[in-house]
């Protein structure tokens, strides 16, 4: 397969790494410990394109690949993993709504998100389970034309800061499972609706917590998909984020081995600088050789999407894989660093609580191999009493 970058893609990761060279990564650090995105810095990678490169030209976006939004997180999360949160929700969530939502909504909403005006975040997750994903107790009933909400969403990214969500709810009986899930655009801009701020160690601009609906009407056109069906029909977009994810955590990484490499270098031990000894630089050749494989998964997989071709076993594959060993090259390179690497003077502590989140978020590494299994040799995989319903979406 042919993995060489075209003119146009060579464009966008030239102006995301010097704009994540020049603005992102010289303030990372000082960026992470604040509990606010900031958005004049949205507003400017917005005006270079650099949010929502994929989503359609009719709402705002430049129609390209997913693989040019692969292109793109990568090289903004070399220089701030957080800011690269932006890009990865604009290509989930707004792909949802360009596919799902009213022409109204999109209309109104994408150009503003492309532009880094507006946020949109996702309200899936719930107190009581995460990878049981459609085992939803938040419910949406009936109201006149519309829907009124009530209930708690938990662990949601961007909890106090989103503009608009993406929520799902239960419209049917509890043991419909997933078959009873709706999902809705909510403007979070209302009336009885409550947020909370998470403290986190990682990913504090960021941010998660959770948000509260006490009777909250929703109109009938913020429903999203069919009634009952939304979360079959929806939950597809991860595999998506789940390559996506993968390249996040590849950023972050790749800048500690550039760095370490560097160091190695210029850091003089017994007379020679330390890249003489195969202690520091064998892990580092590891760590180039991972990254070098990782990454070629990751942007295969946006590549089998861009061609319409089924991925959910390689997206599960980045979601587990990636995050796991981004961490372990981390470490390593914290220790190249020495006691030196061990201050807040380096961002590699910080790298590492920020990719560490995503052993969590968006699937555990356990429920990802499931799905593995399950599209290796079917349903035999995981075939119990009560399947997990985060398996269920793509098996019924």
């Amino acid at each position: 397969m042919d993995y060489a970058l075209s003119e146009q893609q060579q464009a966008f990761q030239e102006t995301a790494k010097r704009f994540a060279k020049d603005k992102l990564a010289p303030h990372y650090q000082k960026r992470a410990r604040e509990h606010r995105i900031d958005r004049a810095m949205l507003k400017q990678m917005g005006s270079l394109g650099l949010i929502g490169a994929d989503l359609p030209e009719k709402y705002g976006g430049l129609g390209e690949s997913s693989v040019t939004a692969g292109i793109i997180v990568e090289q903004i999360a070399y220089g701030d993993f957080n800011a690269s949160y932006v890009q990865l929700l604009a290509s989930l969530l707004g792909g949802m709504l360009a596919e799902h939502a009213s022409p109204e909504i999109a209309q109104e909403w994408l150009p503003q998100v492309a532009r880094g005006e507006k946020i949109i975040g996702l309200g899936l997750t719930e107190p009581r389970g995460g990878s049981d994903a459609a085992n939803l107790i938040l419910r949406a009933e009936k109201s006149g034309n519309g829907y009124r909400l009530n209930g708690e969403k938990t662990s949601m990214s961007f909890s106090d800061q989103c503009d608009a969500a993406v929520i799902f709810a239960r419209t049917g009986k509890v043991e419909d499972g997933a078959r009873g899930v709706s999902a809705f655009f909510v403007d979070l801009a209302q009336s009885g609706i409550t947020r909370t701020h998470f403290d986190d160690i990682g990913t504090k601009p960021v941010g998660r917590g959770s948000v509260f609906f006490d009777d909250v009407f929703i109109p009938a056109e913020c429903l999203m998909a069919e009634e009952n069906k939304g979360f079959s029909k929806i939950m597809s977009g991860f595999d998506y984020s789940r390559a996506l994810i993968g390249l996040e955590c590849i950023g972050p990484a790749q800048a500690s081995v550039d760095e370490a490499w560097q160091y190695s270098t210029e850091r003089i031990a017994f007379e020679r600088p330390i890249a003489q000894f195969q202690g520091v630089s064998f892990p580092l050749a590891e760590a180039e050789t991972q990254l070098t494989m990782m990454r070629q998964l990751c942007y295969y997989t946006l590549s089998l999407r861009d061609r319409g071709l089924a991925h959910t076993a390689e997206a599960a594959m980045c979601k587990w894989y990636v995050p796991k060993v981004t961490c372990e090259i981390i470490h390593q390179c914290l220790l190249t660093h020495g006691h030196y690497g061990y201050t807040t003077d380096l961002p590699f502590h910080q790298r590492y609580l920020d990719v560490m989140g995503l052993q969590i978020g968006d699937g555990t590494a356990q429920i990802q191999k499931l799905v593995i299994a399950r599209e290796k040799v079917g349903r035999v995989a995981v075939q119990y009493a009560k399947q997990p319903s985060e398996l269920r979406q793509t098996s019924e």
